[in-house]
């Protein structure tokens, strides 16, 4: 469900005056009224043949619990909110794919909503969301406005970021170690005899994750007493074309870099692409490395090396914590998953 879906008023529904209850149910499934509403609103508590006659009876029936009357009755609406940086980006598409799966299971709806990078924004919506009363909120990554922190709190609102693990653990948090990524990979391009190393990345504003694998690969590098070098840097927007101009960039450096580290599989693959167009030969003249271990990256001509990372742990994990919290069930409010290289053709030793 998108935002914009809940400022349109709700059509008017015809039909017959009278509709099917909750004891209607009950009386097609065989079971109490009671077990109708532990079925619709904690189905995890209800054993899965008892649950499936339910959800078929109350399908039979065209059955919808009122929202608005539960609501009341339990001050929650069942609805949690997901504010993403971009809906361009598949990776976020996979993660909160697998937060609804979860959340639905739990009888939990998601409303999701972008802020394009910009962390005002974000504010911004997440107090219209508020207003639409959703209970919880999963966000992206650690860089937050302070207000909306205090936004959250201030109306009682559990939350928890992903993408990352808040190393101060101040914010209940889901993700892993972004610097760790590709500390990791240069390390094994460090590993292969490359000492000109590049950096393909998305711009740093309102992007800790962009920030955080800049700083993994220079700390590789500084490992080895190595320096990124200015002219081996290129900043674009997460887009193939953006990428491949982006690449273009470094290639046209001289020295040109023997090897380049992409913060994702998006900008390794637009690299691959600025190279085919030059006529540079991966690997044999230059190395290139993503993050996220995409199919985009693994069906390439070679195949991408790239690191594993957990997105779609990460959405099932979010909603496990948020649904737990509000139901007053303990919870790990910090989780940080590991991640690891997958290694394929792109990668060899710098040519002599």
């Amino acid at each position: 469900m998108a935002l914009d879906d809940l400022e349109r008023p709700a059509p008017v529904a015809a039909g017959p005056k009278s509709r099917s209850g909750a004891k209607h149910v009950a009386q097609l499934a065989g079971v109490s009224t009671a077990t109708v509403s532990r079925a619709l609103n904690t189905p995890d508590q209800v054993d899965p043949a008892t649950l499936r006659r339910v959800l078929d009876a109350a399908a039979k029936l065209r059955y919808v619990p009122h929202g608005a009357a539960r609501s009341l009755r339990s001050h929650r609406s069942k609805m949690v909110g997901a504010i993403v940086p971009s809906f361009d980006y598949a990776l976020y598409a996979r993660t909160t794919s697998a937060l609804q799966q979860r959340l639905d299971e739990r009888g939990y709806s998601l409303v999701l909503a972008e802020h394009h990078y910009d962390l005002g924004a974000e504010l911004r919506v997440a107090g219209q969301l508020i207003e639409h009363g959703v209970d919880a909120f999963v966000l992206v990554g650690l860089d937050h406005e302070h207000g909306l922190f205090s936004l959250l709190e201030d109306y009682g609102r559990p939350y928890v970021l992903t993408w990352g693990v808040d190393p101060l653990q101040r914010h209940p948090s889901i993700g892993f170690d972004n610097r760790a990524a590709t500390c990791e990979v240069a390390r094994h391009l460090i590993g292969l005899g490359h000492r000109r190393i590049g950096l393909l990345s998305a711009p740093l504003p309102g992007n800790d994750r962009a920030r955080a694998r800049g700083e993994g690969l220079r700390a590789a590098l500084a490992e080895h007493g190595l320096a990124l070098a200015e002219q081996h840097v290129a900043y674009a927007p997460i887009s193939l074309a953006s990428a491949e101009a982006g690449m273009e960039q470094l290639l046209a450096a001289v020295p040109r870099p023997t090897a380049v580290v992409a913060t994702n599989d998006v900008f390794a693959v637009g690299a691959m692409l600025a190279c085919r167009k030059a006529g540079v030969r991966i690997p044999e003249d230059i190395s290139i490395t993503g993050v996220d271990n995409t199919d985009l990256g693994a069906t390439q001509t070679p195949g991408l090396t790239s690191v594993a990372t957990p997105v779609t742990q990460i959405g099932r994990a979010a909603a496990d914590q948020l649904v737990a919290r509000l139901e007053g069930q303990p919870s790990e409010a910090f989780q940080s998953y590991p991640i690891s290289i997958v290694h394929r053709g792109s990668t060899a030793p710098p040519s002599s």
